[in-house]
């Protein structure tokens, strides 16, 4: 992000003067220190020595100190002075102007001296020829320096540069402060010294450029200032002049007022010339400089001359500058431009100047809300706050501009948040329609009712909803207002009840505030990481809480009662419950009251069947029954018991019904409510586990949705069970075998799901949602029975260990699931999508890096496979594979997986090739190439000494894969090894080069060339990488490289143009100041190129190559095209 621009240079200024009164003081109280020292020590030695000489003897020592002091203060010139502290500044600036009074070419030749030592050059004018030296000569000259070098680089350092700019812009500023009163007016000083300001920041060295802006744009700050002085000086002898010429008496009174007001409205327009000609000169070549820098101080400085000086440039003369920057290149610029622009519209008195230029860049304005740049972006809304306003844009708009209030950063929607509360709910900038309303415009009602309508634009989308009042909570009270909230949706009154859509748009608002009061996130951070909560902030969210219980207590059972029926409003109406704090309900008596809610949450759980209903419910209750105090929390855990038998009663009757040919819904619907509760709660299933595996078994052709939530009631079952023999001190044999029949029971029937094997893309979207969960369970239900987590233990009887023919199963399982088209799983999501989450490619692959990360598994059994579709199924799933391979590093060497990996990605594109089917080969065999690249890319940097060994292990082994059935997976060394070998050092590439020649001297390859032709691509390959390293290794012990790459060729290539219609000055930054000394070096280095290849020659012939080996390729390369696929043997 931007940093935030700088202060407006009068504020600069005052603050300056300001600092150099304190700089003074500190000055004096050092010396008052000083003499208070040399008393203390007076007072110490009073036993051996006399106070009255010591007392003379220190006077005379300070005085001279002091008068030392002084003249080194007089010896110091401007350019050290600005190079110091800056606390001398305005005494020397008195100085000066003192010693200008008295010798004018001297004390000219002085300061110019000083502005060209401040660019950096080191050039002096002598006083007897200031008259008569010409401007462009002495520019010219400086220009030469600058090109030989001979320019002192300020740059260096940017905390010194930075006080070195703070310094020379308090220097001018108070030389024209001092010179207000007399030199300033008399057309010779400042005449001249713009004269070389302007000539300077025209020319092609950018240290110039930028020192001369610097300076020429403080100066008409400066001259904005005293002139801001001198024009309430003029209207008040104006005032006073026609006052006494009302008196019609001619006298000496008048004419002096009316020379006095001739004078002052001539210093006037001398100021303001001096402001044009800067402005002509500087500014108008230098708002397009190509150094951003130089760009944002002209725009910076023009917003405070329009804002402190609008007589002279509150014009459209003047303001177009800062419209066309809008577009500028660099953020910074764009920002400052509109900082600027937001100033000018908080003065009301600007809005009228301005309606021409709103007119013309108000839409541009409304665009940079959705900059690039976040800084720029929220700038950019604060100002278009101010043009709303002033009512200066039409509403129609600003349609495009709240799609903003979804978008991703954070910053943006605050400020998007922040305008639309100001603008359609609080309608700050609309008085007419504010005003209409009546006395009631700002009640909560109101602004509640407005926030709806806006919501009602995102009522089928609640996440789009929960982002929406994430941007407006932190400015809209109204939310906070819960008697007012929970009034509205009980409201009786026709008139005043909401439509269906508005009741649940406000439940979902009543929900997310009461999550935002007490401290929770309603929409996904960035960063992913838990807030942290000050102590303060943590008793406002049990203030907040508090306050909610109360608002809550009576209005809670009628809120349940009047929109229990409706599904979509059950859940957030009902996950109030965990963010109140339940104390009060005993404190307050208030008990019937909480009974009352349990038994509607109660009711309302056995009502719908929704995930979220259900989720909600389980989740209330559960909160319910540990919050609680006393009888309170006992008759909340005896609901949590009956609702566990009606729940039981309910599944029994529903199997029941199933057994006798019935209706499979309840059946459904029941298993929902059970898996659910299930999660939070354990529910005693002994009784009921071997019907759910009866049903399994006899019922073969039950809906697999069913299927799906039998599996997973008997997984979680069978987990709290596990839970409750771990947590034990002691362990009956019959609990170790009741767990072990459940597991074998799961277990057998998901195996059957794995023999019955079926094609996923041609079975319905439900077989899919199946085989997803299964995929899920089997990898937790291995996972938590590892057999090396239970051995050498009591409890090893509880240790399972699939066989390598299930694991082989479950693999062609989930290869077929991450195999599912993204269309397929678009269609899938719209009809289920209340399980979208647990049923994806992610968690499939999510539970396969489990079982390796964890090995449960062999890693040689499961880890080539996943690492082999890398890069295949999207974002999400490649980062999944990602972390597996950084897992697997810390644990050791992996060079042997990833081989595999390579060798199964490979076999795919043989594969392909035998079916005869091109298209498909040559997909397979970029994903091969492909997933080489991105297995070798960590090998970077300090990694490839580190884990070189395993490298080598890659090539070798990969390199024997290919020869071990040549040449048919010749085509593996191009498509697999080349990334690996390129991460070698040229040794080792050398090496690998003789060792694969060495393969191929027995080898007839002119009898097949179409098949050996990957060999000879891969070996010139390596030659090449080989070569170019050398080359590369040679250079650098042999020469200094001054730079890298080649120099430019166009070295008088101009800066980019900003705007088409604006012509480019002529005095724009080349990129180098002499052609001459580029060319040489041009030729210097292609004679360095040269010397490199000769080199590299001299390598070629050392490497043994047959000659025959080259004149064969080159004959088969020219005889015919090959089958298998062209390389580029580009190397890396």
């Amino acid at each position: 992000m931007e940093e935030e621009p700088v202060a407006p240079d009068t504020a600069t200024r005052r603050s300056k003067r300001t600092r150099a009164e304190v700089r003074q003081a500190d000055f004096t109280r050092t010396d008052r220190i000083e003499d208070e020292l040399e008393d203390e020590r007076e007072e110490s030695s009073d036993e051996f020595q006399q106070p009255r000489p010591k007392a003379k003897r220190n006077r005379l020592n300070e005085g001279a100190s002091t008068s030392a002091a002084a003249s080194r203060k007089a010896d110091l010139s401007l350019i050290d002075v600005i190079k110091g502290d800056g606390k001398e500044i305005p005494e020397v600036v008195k100085r000066w102007v003192e010693h200008y009074e008295r010798n004018q070419k001297s004390a000219m030749a002085e300061l110019l001296t000083m502005l060209f030592e401040a660019c950096g050059a080191k050039y002096s004018i002598l006083e007897e020829n200031i008259e008569e030296t010409d401007v462009d000569d002495v520019v010219v000259a400086l220009v030469n320096m600058a090109k030989r070098g001979e320019v002192e680089d300020y740059q260096s350092s940017k905390r010194g540069f930075k006080n070195f700019k703070e310094n020379l812009v308090y220097f001018w500023d108070n030389l024209v402060s001092e010179c207000q009163n007399g030199p300033l007016f008399d057309q010779s000083l400042f005449d001249r010294c713009l004269d070389y300001i302007i000539a300077l920041s025209c020319t092609p060295p950018r240290s110039y450029r930028q020192i001369a802006s610097l300076m020429g744009l403080q100066l008409v700050t400066s001259f904005v200032n005293v002139a801001k002085i001198l024009g309430p000086q003029r209207e008040t002898t104006q005032r006073q002049l026609d006052a006494e010429k009302k008196k019609n008496i001619e006298g000496p009174r008048v004419e002096s007022l009316t020379k006095r007001l001739s004078m002052t409205h001539e210093k006037i327009t001398t100021l303001e010339e001096m402001m044009r000609k800067i402005f002509t000169g500087l500014f108008v070549h230098r708002y397009r400089d190509i150094d951003p820098d130089i760009r944002m101080s002209c725009i910076e400085s023009l917003g405070v001359w329009v804002l402190s000086y609008p007589s002279l440039f509150l014009q459209d003369l003047y303001l177009k500058y800062l419209g066309w920057t809008l577009n500028d290149k660099s953020s910074a610029v764009r920002k400052i431009s509109v900082l600027a622009l937001q100033n000018l519209y908080e003065v009301d008195a600007n809005v009228p100047s301005l309606n021409l230029f709103t007119q013309r860049f108000y839409r541009r304005m409304l665009e940079l809300a959705d900059d690039i740049d976040i800084s720029v972006s929220v700038c950019a809304i604060g100002l278009v706050k101010q043009l709303l306003r002033h009512e200066l844009v039409p509403d129609e708009e600003l349609g495009s501009f709240y799609d903003l209030l979804i978008d991703d950063p954070p910053e943006v929607r605050r400020a998007i948040g922040a305008l639309v509360h100001d603008h359609l709910i609080a309608q700050k900038f609309n008085n007419s329609q504010s005003h209409s309303t009546g006395s009631d415009s700002d009640s909560p009602e109101v602004h509640i009712n407005r926030m709806l309508k806006i919501l009602k634009e995102f009522s089928a989308d609640p996440i789009l909803s929960s982002y929406v009042i994430d941007d407006i909570w932190d400015y809209m009270g109204a939310m906070k207002d819960w008697k007012c909230i929970i009034r509205m949706l009980l409201a009786d009154n026709p008139s005043a009840e909401l439509d269906d859509v508005d009741a649940t748009n406000l439940i979902r608002l009543f929900f997310s505030s009461v999550r935002k009061a007490v401290g929770e996130r309603i929409v996904p951070a960035t960063d992913n990481r838990n807030p942290h909560h000050t102590k303060a902030q943590k008793e406002m969210f049990e203030n907040s809480k508090r306050d909610i219980t109360v608002a809550m207590m009576k209005t809670y059972p009628q809120l349940l009662r009047k929109f229990m029926p409706d599904k979509d409003k059950v859940a957030p109406l009902v996950g109030i419950i965990p963010h109140m704090n339940l104390e009060l309900y005993s404190l307050k008596r208030q008990e019937q009251n909480f009974r009352a809610v349990l038994k509607l949450i109660r009711e309302a759980f056995f009502k719908h069947g929704e995930k979220d209903n259900l989720r909600a419910c389980v989740k209330a209750i559960k909160f319910c029954s540990s919050e609680s105090q006393g009888e309170l929390q006992d008759f909340a855990q005896n609901q949590i018991k009956d609702l566990e038998d009606d729940l039981v009663a309910k599944l029994k009757s529903a199997m029941k019904d199933v057994m006798n040919g019935g209706d499979e819904y309840s059946l459904l619907v029941n298993l929902k409510r059970l898996h659910e509760l299930q999660l939070l709660h354990k529910v005693p299933l002994d009784s009921l586990y071997q019907d759910l595996v009866h049903i399994l078994k006899s019922f073969r052709n039950i809906d697999d949705e069913v299927v799906s939530f039998l599996f997973l009631n008997m997984f979680v079952h069978i987990s709290w069970c596990l839970h409750s023999i771990l947590s034990s001190e002691t362990v009956s044999e019959a609990s170790l075998s009741s767990l072990l029949g459940k597991r074998d029971a799961l277990l057998e029937e998901l195996d059957y799901f794995l023999r019955n094997s079926f094609q996923l893309h041609s079975e319905s979207r439900s077989k899919t949602q199946l085989a997803y969960w299964v995929c899920g369970i089997l990898a937790d239900t291995w996972c938590l029975f590892k057999r090396a987590k239970f051995s050498m233990t009591k409890l090893e009887i509880l240790g399972y260990s699939p066989d390598v023919t299930v694991i082989e199963k479950y693999w062609r399982m989930c290869e077929q699931l991450l195999d599912v088209s993204d269309d397929a799983e678009d269609e899938e999501d719209e009809e289920n999508r209340e399980y979208t989450e647990e049923t994806n490619a992610d968690t499939v692959m999510f539970a396969l890096a489990k079982l390796v990360a964890t090995d449960t598994v062999a890693k040689e059994h499961l880890a080539p496979e996943v690492i082999s579709h890398l890069g295949k199924y999207g974002a999400s799933v490649t980062e999944i594979v990602k972390h597996l391979i950084t897992l697997l590093k810390k644990k050791g060497d992996i060079s042997n997986i990833l081989l595999e990996a390579l060798k199964r990605a490979y076999q795919r594109y043989l594969a392909a090739i035998s079916s005869g089917d091109d298209e498909t080969s040559s997909k397979q065999f970029q994903e091969c190439k492909s997933l080489a690249a991105r297995l070798s890319g960590p090998y970077v940097g300090a990694a490839r000494n580190k884990y070189k060994a395993e490298i080598l292990n890659i090539v070798r082994e990969g390199i024997s894969f290919a020869f071990s059935e040549a040449p048919k997976q010749l085509s593996f060394l191009d498509g697999a090894m080349l990334p690996f070998v390129s991460k070698l050092p040229p040794s080792d590439i050398l090496d690998i080069m003789k060792g694969v020649e060495r393969r191929t001297e027995n080898v007839k390859t002119d009898e097949d060339p179409s098949g050996w032709r990957a060999y000879y691509t891969f070996l010139d390959t390596l030659r090449e990488k080989y070569l170019k390293n050398e080359a590369a290794k040679d250079g650098k012990e042999g020469t200094t490289v001054r730079r890298r790459g080649r120099p430019r060729k166009q070295q008088t290539l101009q800066g980019k143009r900003l705007f088409d219609d604006q012509s480019s000055s002529e005095d724009e930054d080349p990129i180098s100041g002499s052609d001459q000394d580029v060319d040489a070096e041009d030729k210097e280095e292609e004679d360095e190129l040269l010397i490199h290849s000769l080199r590299a020659s001299s390598k070629l012939r050392s490497l043994r190559v047959s000659k025959s080996q080259t004149r064969t390729v080159d004959s088969s390369l020219a005889a015919e095209d090959l089958a298998t696929p062209k390389t580029s043997g580009a190397s890396s």
